[in-house]
């Protein structure tokens, strides 16, 4: 008798431990009862939302993804970058976030990712495309995910040159949350590089930078555009001529408007360059985001400088 309960102890340990295991993420309605019939069917039928339709899809804000259902913080939008798939694509993830399930519903194998806490359906991760550094791509829809701003971060926009070397100086910053390439200070709507670069449409090529003030001041940013380019060549850089690489601070508050002011005469009074800075200090208009390759273009390279 005391074999049989010992066995039979050790049986309803097992069975308990299978029914616990099998889905240890197993959906739980309470999660989905909030969301639409759309919504749901992506997040919890394993639906597909039609390509280039998504609200994320060419959005580029600055902040978090967080899973729809139940809010799980997903993405960091940092992390984002235009793959020319149609939903939106992320090279990281946050840790623990999601999970991986093989996935055969097509045919052949691919892996599905859900979120980690309610196990609502995202989409599908890829490997081994080298379209960045981290050789990933979470390629999730829109659906499946909410946009949530970050307000503590502070934003400042340079033009100092052709922006590929630029944005790397400012990408390696401690304290900078990331960077993005692109034209600002025109005329044109929507411009390409190929547009921006017939010195036609009066931008310049600029790097915008989201940071945390609290960890990196707008005058250590200030002191990296300074040392980094010659602010009293007009409308030039090295071999780079033209208004597109003219050299520019685009404020987006009174506050950096005068730090900016007071650090460029303090400059010029300094004698530190021989002729004086012809640097615009403007206000930030409509900043156009460049085309995919362009951004972290040294980085993805594996290159620290330009070497045209």
């Amino acid at each position: 008798m005391y074999l049989y309960f010992r066995y039979m102890k050790y049986i309803w340990c097992i069975l308990f431990l299978i029914l616990t295991c099998q889905n240890p993420n197993k959906m739980s309605e309470s999660y989905f009862e909030h969301l639409t019939p759309e919504e749901k069917s992506v997040i919890v039928d394993k639906g597909t939302e039609a390509p280039f339709t998504g609200e994320y899809n060419d959005f580029f804000e600055v902040g978090i993804f967080v899973c729809r259902a139940c809010n799980n913080p997903l993405y960091e939008s940092s992390a984002k970058f235009d793959a020319g798939c149609g939903w939106p694509a992320f090279d990281k993830v946050k840790k623990g976030a999601v999970n991986r399930y093989s996935d055969m519903s097509l045919g052949y194998e691919r892996t599905e990712i859900t979120c980690a806490r309610c196990d609502g359906h995202l989409g599908h991760v890829f490997e081994g495309e080298n379209l960045t550094p981290e050789n990933t791509r979470h390629c999730v829809n829109s659906i499946s995910v909410r946009f949530v701003a970050y307000e503590k971060l502070s934003v400042a926009t340079f033009a100092a040159g052709c922006f590929w070397g630029v944005e790397e100086l400012f990408r390696k910053q401690a304290g900078v949350y990331s960077t993005s390439v692109g034209y600002i200070g025109g005329q044109t709507n929507m411009p390409s590089y190929k547009q921006v670069c017939s010195g036609t449409t009066g931008h310049a090529e600029a790097v915008q930078v989201h940071f945390n003030a609290e960890e990196v001041n707008y005058e250590t940013l200030l002191n990296i555009f300074w040392d980094n380019h010659d602010p009293t060549s007009l409308n030039r850089q090295g071999p780079d001529e033209g208004s597109q690489y003219r050299s520019a601070i685009f404020y987006h508050s009174e506050e950096h408007k005068n730090i900016a002011e007071e650090s460029k005469n303090t400059l010029d009074s300094s004698e530190r360059f021989p002729k004086p800075i012809v640097t615009e200090i403007v206000p930030a208009t409509t900043f156009y985001r460049a085309e995919e390759y362009h951004q972290k273009y040294l980085y993805k390279r594996g290159a620290s400088r330009c070497s045209l």
